[in-house]
């Protein structure tokens, strides 16, 4: 029983596994979080366009 338990403590291949998935969910966490801050600016940057194109000369 011990062997079985010391050779699980050894193994390190669902570590690995595990720790490419949290890269990938802070990666992906990071781009969402920087698309919505740029969404809102290009809203903003379009929305006053508009007003300035709609605006009476």
């Amino acid at each position: 029983m011990t062997k079985l338990f010391a050779r699980f403590l050894k193994d390190e291949s669902g570590a690995t596994a595990i720790e490419y998935g949290l890269i990938a969910a802070l990666i992906s966490v990071a781009l969402i979080t920087g698309a919505t801050a740029l969404g809102g600016k290009i809203g903003d940057t379009f929305n006053g366009l508009a007003t300035k194109i709609n605006a009476p000369t």
